[in-house]
């Protein structure tokens, strides 16, 4: 699938996968956790931030930004996170200043580019980040390029890649990032995977 086609497909599922989704649980709570290090005053891109409900409205008391390659999920997110400044982009092409936020959380996001370009993910991640600046991410816990058909009952392919945790970790490392902690936990489908909390040395 190429990112027209990824697009597309968000945008037909977006609802759908808007009401599947658990509205609290490990995931979320782990937003308290990123929140307790950062300044006052801080700013927060959430990347791939869909309706806004997991990410966005959790990040509470910091200046907010929403990008999403959905039009559809954006419309969600302006709908129930109005406060948010929301962008439409690419989070291999971030449309952001360089050293302009804070931290970012990246929640079931990375896994919609390929493999091949995580590594550039995590440099415009690098990018826009501040020095000191915290990444809360979803990894893989082992290497699959995949696309699942009929993703969710909604007659929607969805693409899914990821180069397992190892590499990873090299990826987030060659972008000048440090990780603080790795935790495995429940995700908003009900599976369980590791999110890491990195901070940038740059």
């Amino acid at each position: 699938m190429d990112r027209r086609d990824i697009r597309r497909a968000w945008d037909a599922v977006a609802d759908d996968y808007a009401s599947a989704r658990r509205a609290d649980g490990a995931d979320a709570a782990l937003i308290d956790d990123l929140l307790e290090t950062l300044p006052d005053e801080a700013t927060v891109l959430d990347v791939g931030c869909g309706d806004g409900l997991r990410t966005l409205a959790n990040l509470t008391g910091v200046e907010r930004i929403g990008l999403d390659l959905s039009s559809r999920q954006l419309e969600l997110a302006a709908e129930n996170v109005p406060e948010a400044h929301l962008i439409h982009g690419e989070m291999t092409r971030l449309p952001l200043a360089a050293n302009s936020v804070d931290a970012i959380t990246a929640y079931h996001a990375v896994f919609h580019v390929p493999q091949s370009e995580h590594p550039a993910v995590y440099d415009e991640f690098a990018r826009v980040l501040r020095s000191g600046g915290r990444l809360l991410a979803t990894v893989g816990s082992s290497r699959y390029e995949t696309v699942q058909r009929n993703w969710l009952g909604s007659d929607q392919s969805m693409f899914f890649s990821t180069p397992g945790r190892r590499q990873t970790r090299n990826a987030l490392e060659a972008a000048d990032f440090a990780i603080v902690w790795e935790r495995v936990v429940d995700d908003p489908l009900g599976s369980s995977v590791p999110f890491v909390l990195a901070e940038y040395r740059g």
